[in-house]
């Protein structure tokens, strides 16, 4: 049995949300990042399963990829990668709560905070976001589907247009990697 027929429809399926892309909302995602790094702001990102993974490795492009020959540095956290301190709050208090309790502890005005969610409903992001909000951060969020909660509660988003989870986290990654080297070559 042959997978082809299936491999090239769905890399047609991400060609196509690709090229429908706004590069607009992509570019003033990094001037928002930007900001903060030349304003000494911390960055806060989060995300569950696959968009922890990608909130992880913005972190480590920005921190070192982007940061190394900078003088003002990035400063982001991955509030995903703690694992004991989630585990903790998820068990203890509750789930949806892993991420703000965090940023009630680390955030300040003027701070950016980024949330990634494929749906855009990720209870524990949209709870971070509001919480970023009404504190006085900045917020983004990276969305698929119809954008869901966070695509209306963020100052700003890059909404991935298509309801396929797979699709959208590819593209999210490749928005980690194309703003990376886009800051990194300059």
């Amino acid at each position: 049995m042959s997978y082809v027929g299936s491999l090239r429809a769905y890399l047609e399926a991400e060609e196509r949300v690709l090229s429908e892309l706004d590069l607009e909302a992509v570019s003033r995602l990094m001037e928002m990042m930007e900001e903060a790094r030349k304003g000494h702001k911390r960055i806060f990102m989060c995300g569950n399963g696959g968009s922890a993974a990608t909130a992880s490795h913005f972190v480590c492009d920005f921190c070192k990829g982007v940061s190394l020959h900078q003088a003002v540095k990035y400063d982001l956290e991955c509030l995903s990668d703690n694992t004991p301190l989630m585990s903790a709050i998820a068990n203890d208090i509750s789930y949806d709560d892993i991420f703000v309790i965090p940023l009630q502890a680390k955030l300040r005005p003027g701070d950016l905070v980024i949330g990634i969610s494929g749906s855009g409903n990720s209870e524990n992001v949209v709870r971070a976001v509001r919480y970023a909000k009404e504190h006085g951060a900045a917020t983004a969020v990276l969305v698929g589907y119809d954008g869901g909660k966070l695509l209306e509660l963020a100052d700003h988003a890059v909404h991935v247009k298509i309801d396929n989870m797979q699709i959208v986290e590819d593209v999210h990654m490749i928005l980690d990697h194309m703003m990376m080297y886009v800051l990194a070559d300059r």
